[in-house]
């Protein structure tokens, strides 16, 4: 059993909350994992070209080509991604659009596998979590669960927190703010999250020890996204 650990953040490693979280969820597992970092790699999003519709095989030749055969060989995933605009950073979705590729003609490569979805945020980390979840309903892959936390908003470093008037140190700490390194949101330093993120990874290998069973997963999810389009229509 092996899991793929994906990092959604553009953010160098030393810097990423989402780096920390998604390691500290594959750590706490127990199995044997890949961890890849997308910043710096190209990958575009879906471009509906349906030359993946035969057999299954993106046909759009960049980054993503290269971890197609991670995706497909891993028993499990522990995606993160941090929040822009209240949803996926662009990384992650085009990340996630590219897995169109595998849902042509019943092909059930996904279907039934498991994942935790991290999302981290200056304000939540909710929205990326349950975007990640959305994308992952819609290849039959059941999310066991989601991890939260507030990371360090760009306004923090950007030079101009401390007077610009729609940032966020000003509009949490009101005029005058100075900023301080104890005031910076930093995963690490939540106790609750950290623990959310450890739990959740023992949960996921605790699953995949069991021996779960694709093909209740499969049917049960099936069901949840038949439920969810009904109520759509």
């Amino acid at each position: 059993m092996k899991i793929l650990g994906v990092v959604g953040s553009a953010r160098k490693q030393s810097r990423s909350g989402v780096y920390r979280l998604v390691s500290t969820v594959l750590e706490n597992t127990g199995m044997e994992y890949d961890l890849v970092h997308l910043a710096g790699k190209k990958i575009s999003g879906c471009i509906a070209c349906l030359g993946c519709v035969k057999d299954n095989i993106c046909q759009v030749d960049d980054d993503l080509a290269a971890l197609r055969d991670q995706i497909v060989a891993a028993d499990a995933y522990v995606i993160g991604a941090p929040n822009y605009y209240s949803t996926l950073s662009v990384l992650t979705h085009a990340f996630l659009e590219r897995w169109f590729q595998f849902r042509h003609q019943e092909g059930n490569t996904l279907w039934g596998k498991l994942a935790v979805a991290v999302g981290v945020g200056g304000t939540s980390g909710r929205f990326p979590a349950d975007a990640i979840e959305t994308f992952l309903g819609y290849n039959f892959v059941e999310t066991v669960a989601k991890v939260t936390g507030q990371g360090a908003a760009s306004c923090f470093s950007c030079g101009y927190g401390e007077t610009c008037k729609v940032g966020i140190p000003l509009m949490v700490y009101g005029e005058g703010v100075k900023i301080t390194d104890d005031m910076i949101p930093d995963v690490a330093q939540q106790p609750e999250v950290v623990q959310a993120a450890a739990e959740a990874g023992r949960l996921l290998g605790e699953r995949l020890r069991r021996g779960h069973d694709r093909q209740s997963v499969t049917a049960a999810m099936q069901q949840k996204m038949m439920e969810m389009m009904a109520h759509s229509a």
